[in-house]
């Protein structure tokens, strides 16, 4: 009997692997970017994102201290690097050509954003990157700092003081707004510690 079932699932499991393979041998598994991500796709991809982040992700609160030139300075990184792809404060109307015609399509954050991640979860996605996707990994880009700074203006992005909302509706794909706080480090430094004044706990 439990031969019987052992076989079963062997022979299941080989058959599956047989009908993948063959799949992909013949192009059955589709292959372009013009089309929607199936049920099953979005599942598996954020069953594994998801356990991924819970499991990899720094632990507590973020290193960096939230001020009003901190979320400036995470609006500026934001319009250099991020906007060409995930838009600018008006939402799904600011979607780029690029952004598209990217599979899966990405957010436009000030629509569907990550408000409710913690910090942690979005300066995970920063440094690591998410594969199958278009989302890159940043931590040969920028420093271990400007990634948590950018975490941070993406968790207050929807109830930013005055000055960085000012700045923040500035913000057009592929520009900066006006007057840029000086929040950028030269790819060469990308990987050097934060600066003075921000605690490191936690911040790899």
């Amino acid at each position: 009997m439990f031969k019987g079932f052992l076989l079963g699932i062997i022979v299941t499991i080989g058959t599956l692997i047989v009908i993948g393979y063959v799949s992909l041998q013949f192009g059955l598994i589709p292959a372009n970017a013009d089309a929607q991500p199936t049920a099953l796709e979005q599942w598996a991809a954020n069953t594994s994102l998801t356990a991924t982040l819970q499991r990899e992700a720094p632990r507590g609160p973020s290193p960096v201290q939230l001020t009003d030139q901190t979320l400036i300075d995470g609006i500026h990184l934001y319009a250099q690097h991020c906007a060409i792809c995930h838009g600018t404060a008006q939402g799904d109307a600011s979607a780029s050509p690029i952004a598209r015609g990217e599979y899966p399509a990405p957010p436009q954050l000030a629509t569907d954003g990550v408000e409710d991640d913690p910090p942690s979860y979005t300066f995970w996605k920063l440094k690591h990157g998410i594969r199958w996707t278009a989302m890159p990994s940043w931590k040969g880009t920028l420093s271990i700092r400007q990634m948590w700074v950018l975490a941070l203006f993406l968790k207050h992005m929807n109830k930013l003081p005055p000055a960085a909302e000012k700045a923040w509706q500035q913000v057009k794909n592929g520009t900066e707004p006006s007057n840029p706080a000086n929040s950028g480090t030269p790819p060469q430094q990308a990987n050097t510690p934060p600066s003075s004044g921000y605690a490191t706990s936690g911040s790899e």
